[in-house]
């Protein structure tokens, strides 16, 4: 494995069930992801894309085949969980409604195995929510039923501005909010990538959106990565039929552009 890969599969297979209800979530899918790119991975319900995100997360593992980060398999999650987090569709399922939001961000830290003094933890969720243009003194006692889809998305990317891991996994991360407020979300998944050099695998339906953000184009398909390669060669030399279709659900205004 080059020094640049961090995930590589080779003929990856992840199922559920048995017999006749076997289901081949992840069929025999072979990648690799480089250091500091933006991968999404793009494909309609039930393509198995998510399934490969939490292979990538260490939740779920191949049946068959390889699935390595940085040249082994994913085995020590607290290891692992440092340096690959991910932020989903849901912002509210991931936060306790019992708790405040800035005692969530500091608990954040209970991932690493020295946590920084108080102080600094203050600090760094001080930051964080700058980040994300969020003043500090607006979330002082806020609880997550207090704020709107659009703020506890930004409050899932503040805490990954916290724990400022080496991956990030965005799952749906823009499909709850509208196009205002994913535009901004779009914005700070950049932000996070400059600042942090961090590698982005992002998940979506959404072909077009995969274009402008992307280096590299997944298109999955009943478990199957049926193409991939750069948003251009991808998007204006399709060579599946699942590919097409992508392409005609999106936009005209999208094809337009994509067309420039």
């Amino acid at each position: 494995m080059r020094n640049d890969v961090l995930f590589e599969a080779k003929n990856s297979v992840c199922t559920f069930g048995h017999g006749k209800k076997l289901v081949r979530a992840v069929d025999d899918v072979s990648f690799d992801i480089k250091d500091g790119e933006i991968v999404s991975l793009v494909g309609g319900s039930g393509c198995g894309k998510s399934v490969l995100a939490k292979m990538m997360l260490g939740l779920h593992h191949p049946n068959t085949g390889e699935f390595t980060y940085k040249g082994a398999p994913i085995t020590d999650y607290a290891v692992h969980w440092r340096e690959v987090q991910a932020v989903f569709q849901d912002p509210f399922s991931c936060f306790n409604q019992f708790f405040t939001i800035r005692s969530q961000l500091k608990a954040a830290f209970g991932i690493y195995r020295e946590k920084p003094s108080n102080s600094e933890m203050e600090e760094r969720v001080d930051q964080a929510l700058l980040a994300v243009n969020v003043k500090p003194s607006e979330l002082e006692g806020k609880y997550p039923f207090e704020l709107s889809g659009g703020q506890m998305q930004r409050m899932l990317l503040a805490r990954i501005f916290v724990l400022k891991p080496k991956v990030l996994i965005a799952d749906e991360p823009t499909s709850m909010v509208d196009a205002c407020v994913r535009a901004n979300i779009l914005d700070y998944l950049m932000k996070l990538k400059e600042e942090l050099s961090m590698t982005i695998i992002f998940i979506t339906h959404d072909i077009g959106l995969a274009y402008y953000v992307s280096d590299r184009l997944f298109i999955m398909h009943k478990g199957k990565i049926v193409e991939q390669g750069a948003p251009d060669d991808v998007t204006l030399r399709p060579k599946s039929e699942h590919t097409i279709q992508l392409l005609e659900d999106i936009p005209e205004i999208h094809k337009e552009w994509i067309k420039r």
